[in-house]
């Protein structure tokens, strides 16, 4: 091609519409292209750089347009309020007269259905709706439709005699789908022909993409997380193993998309793959090794389906059995390849990606101070924070111990002879020292083991909590001494240390000796007995951290010489209150996690405790509503009870004074009314007047004795 020519393709913008921004391989592929000058794959140019950070625009801000580059937009499954530097515009929920309306702005349109078995009919619409608005074109059009290897899992040898010769693309119509991958064949089939009519306004290719793994993971990513995490001490291999599964980096798979665009190829299907033929078991067992325990375990096929981790799709990738190369790409395409091997030749880099991309980073604290002012407290409440490892002296040493007789009793073959016989002669020696040091090792041995645990998988990928070690100046140079294979930087005045395991942070608690000594004699008797906190021994540890600190060089000195300023916090109360504030003031100083959040199940375990404390609220609330308006109650009828006993005695005393005062009444009735009026009535009944009212009163007026 001419230079001319290439200069010209070079200079044109073009705008690519890509579906689901916001999923794994899209985001990827965005991220790359952007980075890219249109036509630059068409000369030999140097790699373009894709950016690692993950900045955000507000709704209202667009990135700067760039002459010569790709413009990306597309459509997310979920709302963000600021939207990625690289992605110009991005479409939430559009109806499909409006999405068609906006891929009509763009020049290539790019489908990724490797993740979502929904956007299966979306590409088929899409193409369709395409291919019946040609004459609409302002200019040609290129559609790409990124599929999956899975459309040839169940594909029959091409050799029946040689089943380990590769498929390639030329036998692309011979393949054949797993079962769950049936409808991503038809999306080919249709995209392959809707191209074939008229590709001077409409071209079209599919891009089988093999499984995908870098910058993060996605179908590999249960074992990266598994071996990271360490929780497990052998990661599973589901089945077999023996499967040769057909990979290819996700930053090389965006480079055959460029390609792609840039070389518009004339077959319309497309295999992407890396060169490595490997088996699952190759790839979890290097996995394990690099970044995990370093040893796995072949688990029942049927185990992964019971994973919460892993999908459908992720289960059907990690089980398929398939040999094929991408030959066209090879001949025909100027890739600049991140991972041509494969995944096994490229760990470092991908594991580097990896924490990188999901921003696993080791957070290293040192907790220092005198006996009993509450570091191990604040630790504890550090490393469930962050969730780091908690290392002490006594534990390290008890645990070193027990996993080197672990190792000698074994005797299925999982050790090999020469390990045993070394970790038989090691305990053997430290046994031997603390024998003759009453219990204690030297500081030799104790420098190795706990240096071999800062140096292990766990505390090297999530990080820990040094815990009152080292106690002297000594003991912290020989244990952060620089690996001879570290770069000494011959200019610096800093002494040379192992940067891998040396504290970031290191926070020295301190108090006067007095509350130390309140502190211990009110801890409850149980927590004393057997430790270090009888009054004798507290006091001679108390003395002893004081006599090594007043010394020139003292363990903080020590960090001050490598430019790792402690920070000193005063504890002055014993309460729990005063242990949070000093948690929040180190969480404040190391900042966010850098770690795995919740997993799932503690996610459900968590809401599981929520729900049962919301529970136990609740019903203490009732109960204390309950018992209220039983007392309540209680206090009414007694209120109720006494009224009605002062009540009756009320009345008592008003029917015992009417009895009083009616006493003289009656004497007088008795004495001057009722002897006349019993005499009238008499008198009335032998009379038997026709008015006997009339008559009594005629009678008594008469015999009244006060009328004359």
């Amino acid at each position: 091609m001419a230079e001319e020519e290439v200069e010209k393709i070079i200079r044109h913008t073009k705008r690519i519409f890509i579906n689901n921004l916001d999923s794994y391989a899209s985001k990827c592929i965005a991220k790359f292209l952007s980075a890219c000058v249109v036509g630059a794959s068409l000369v030999e140019t140097d790699e373009p750089e894709v950016e690692e950070g993950e900045e955000r625009l507000s709704k209202d801000e667009h990135p700067k347009v760039k002459e010569g580059t790709f413009q990306i937009v597309g459509t997310v499954a979920n709302k963000n309020e600021r939207r990625p530097t690289y992605v110009l515009d991005e479409y939430f929920q559009l109806k499909r007269e409006e999405l068609l309306e906006r891929l009509m702005e763009c020049d290539i349109i790019i489908y990724n259905i490797t993740e979502d078995a929904d956007q299966m009919d979306e590409a088929s619409w899409v193409i369709s709706a395409l291919h019946a608005e040609m004459a609409r074109f302002s200019q040609p059009k290129m559609f790409i439709l990124i599929s999956t290897v899975m459309t040839w899992a169940l594909s029959k040898p091409v050799d029946a005699d040689d089943p380990e010769i590769p498929f390639t693309e030329e036998d692309y119509r011979r393949r054949r789908a797993h079962p769950n991958f049936k409808e991503h064949i038809n999306v080919e089939k249709l995209v392959v022909k809707m191209g074939k009519t008229k590709s001077s306004l409409l071209s079209t290719c599919v891009v089988a993409s093999g499984v995908q793994y870098g910058m993060g993971e996605q179908v590999f990513h249960f074992f990266f997380k598994t071996s990271w995490l360490g929780d497990l001490p052998k990661v599973p291999i589901f089945g077999e193993g023996t499967n040769v599964i057909p990979t290819i980096h996700i930053n090389d798979l965006a480079g055959v998309i460029q390609n792609v665009i840039d070389h518009k190829p004339k077959p319309h299907y497309l295999v992407a793959v890396d060169d490595s033929k490997t088996t699952i078991d190759d790839i979890v067992k290097t996995i394990a090794y690099v970044v995990g325990p370093g040893k796995t375990k072949r688990v029942p096929k049927e185990d992964a389906f019971l994973t919460r981790d892993l999908r459908q799709m992720d289960i059907d990738a990690l089980f398929v059995n398939l040999r094929i190369e991408a030959v066209y790409l090879k001949e025909n395409f100027n890739i600049h390849w991140v991972c041509e091997s494969g995944l096994i030749d490229n760990i470092d880099r991908v594991v580097e990606e990896y924490k990188q991309t999901r921003g696993l980073l080791p957070i290293r604290v040192c907790i220092m101070g005198p006996p009993a002012v509450g570091k191990s407290t604040v630790a504890e409440r550090i490393c469930k924070h962050y969730k780091l490892h908690h290392i002490r002296l006594k534990e390290t040493i008890t645990e070193t111990l027990a996993h080197l007789e672990s190792i000698i009793r074994m005797e299925d073959g999982e050790t090999e002879a020469e390990d045993s016989a070394t970790s038989s002669e090691l305990l053997e020696t430290l046994k031997e020292n603390m024998d003759q040091n009453g219990g204690r090792l030297d500081d030799q041995y104790v420098i190795r083991i706990m240096r071999d645990k800062l140096k292990s998988k766990q505390c090297r990928n999530q990080g820990f909590v040094l815990d009152s070690f080292p106690k002297t100046y000594e003991q912290a140079k020989d244990l952060f001494y620089a690996d001879d294979d570290e770069p000494e930087d011959m200019r610096s005045k800093i002494p040379p240390f192992n940067k891998k395991i040396i504290p970031e942070f290191v926070f020295s608690l301190d108090t006067s000796d007095a509350f130390l000594k309140n502190r211990v004699l009110n801890l409850p008797e149980s927590l004393v007995e057997g430790t270090s906190y009888s009054q004798e021994q507290f006091l001679r540890r108390l003395a002893r951290f004081r006599e090594s600190n007043v010394e020139d060089e003292t363990v903080l000195n020590y960090f001050e010489e490598l430019d790792i300023h402690p920070e000193h916090i005063e504890i002055t109360s014993s309460d729990d209150q005063q242990y949070l504030v000093v948690t929040e003031r180190i969480i404040k100083s190391v900042g966010k996690p850098k770690n795995y959040g919740p997993t799932s199940q503690e996610l459900e375990e968590e809401e599981r405790r929520s729900a049962d404390r919301r529970l136990r609220t609740e019903a203490q609330k009732r109960a204390d509503t309950e018992r209220r308006e039983t007392e309540e109650a209680q206090q009414r009828a007694a209120r109720w009870e006494e009224w009605s006993k002062c009540l009756e005695e009320v009345k008592k005393q008003e029917h015992d004074l009417l009895e009083v005062q009616s006493v003289p009444l009656r004497n007088y009735l008795m004495k001057n009314v009722m002897p006349t009026l019993t005499q009238g009535l008499i008198e009335c009944c032998k009379t038997r007047p026709q008015d006997p009212v009339d008559f009594l009163a005629e009678y008594l007026f008469k015999s009244n004795p006060q009328v004359e």
